[in-house]
């Protein structure tokens, strides 16, 4: 075999078949997966939350504004979900952080503030101008007594806006909160930016991931109730109205006029009944064989009408 030759077996051997080739370009993706991401929040609960949550930093912007006497803004920072653990080594040194039982099955809520927001609120509350302190440091007796004060006034926009009766909080220690909770449950936690007197901080609320489901219960139940409501105050038409849509048989007829039987009996199609009524005497237009009016007979244009006359007195003796 020439030299030729031995190029072109080789060329040949080495070509693989066409449905080798399409596998070959078909590349795997693999990508790393984080089990970490497994129950993560929904869209559709995502949007629920946050519509829930949206209400309730408006409705709290107003009670506070009013509590402490200054504008107060609020706005929804994140909505996300960690495991207890996670969340706990995220908050902040000597934070706020109260306990309120929600009942079984889903456990307990949290209200942290931080405490960069604690210390003007206490001096707003005070009557102050709504002072910071320079350094972070662990509330005194009296400190902690006037937070408890206002944290009712929080619970109870919370309440309203998840639909559920909280009762009374209780204040405890960051790493206390490992206790409330299984060691691996995940938490939601919504995040609340507020601003009050040129300060700016972070208010949370962190509830069980059980608890994702009541809420979405809730807002399922008051769209179905929106929609009942929305039909049960269709506008219902008055009485009155009612029977103003009502029909009724109008007729203009000429006063009681005798005439004989022989001039009954006589009648054929084409002759004319004589009456012997004056024509000037009106008739009466009735309704359902009342008379309310009298009436002249006229024409209005091509089509036959009754004029109306002075108001008469019915069957009953009722002065219409």
């Amino acid at each position: 075999m020439d030299e030729t030759s031995q190029r072109q077996v080789n060329s040949g051997s080495t070509q693989p078949h066409p449905a080798v080739q399409g596998k070959q370009a078909r590349v795997r993706s693999v990508q790393p997966y984080d089990f970490r991401a497994a129950g993560q929040l929904s869209n559709e609960n995502a949007r629920v939350l946050t519509a829930i949550h949206e209400e309730l930093a408006r409705h709290l912007t107003s009670v506070l504004d009013a509590c402490l006497g200054v504008s107060v803004k609020i706005k929804l920072q994140s909505l996300e979900q960690s495991p207890i653990a996670t969340h706990i080594e995220s908050v902040p040194p000597f934070s706020y952080v109260a306990l309120y039982p929600l009942g079984p099955p889903s456990g307990s809520g949290i209200v942290e503030c931080d405490v960069d927001l604690v210390f003007p609120i206490i001096d707003l509350l005070l009557g102050g101008a709504g002072l910071s302190e320079t350094f972070p440091r662990e509330l005194s007796e009296i400190e902690e007594e006037i937070m408890q004060d206002l944290m009712p006034v929080i619970a109870s926009q919370i309440e309203a806006a998840w639909g559920v009766q909280l009762p009374e909080g209780r204040r405890i220690e960051v790493a206390a909160l490992s206790k409330c909770y299984l060691p691996h449950e995940k938490v939601t936690q919504v995040k609340f930016e507020l601003e009050i007197a040129g300060v700016t901080g972070l208010l949370s609320l962190v509830f069980p991931g059980s608890f994702v489901s009541t809420l979405m219960n809730k807002s399922k139940a008051e769209k179905s109730q929106a929609k009942t409501d929305k039909l049960r105050r269709f506008p219902t038409p008055s009485i009155r109205e009612r029977i103003l849509d009502c029909d009724v048989l109008v007729a203009a007829d000429l006063p009681s006029t005798k005439v004989s039987i022989r001039d009954l009996i006589g009648l054929q199609p084409g002759c004319v009944l004589k009456l012997r009524a004056p024509i000037r005497t009106p008739g009466a237009l009735t309704a359902a064989g009342r008379p309310l009016f009298a009436a002249m007979p006229v024409r209005n244009g091509t089509k036959k009408a009754a004029q109306l006359g002075h108001r008469m007195q019915d069957n009953f003796g009722i002065q219409e």
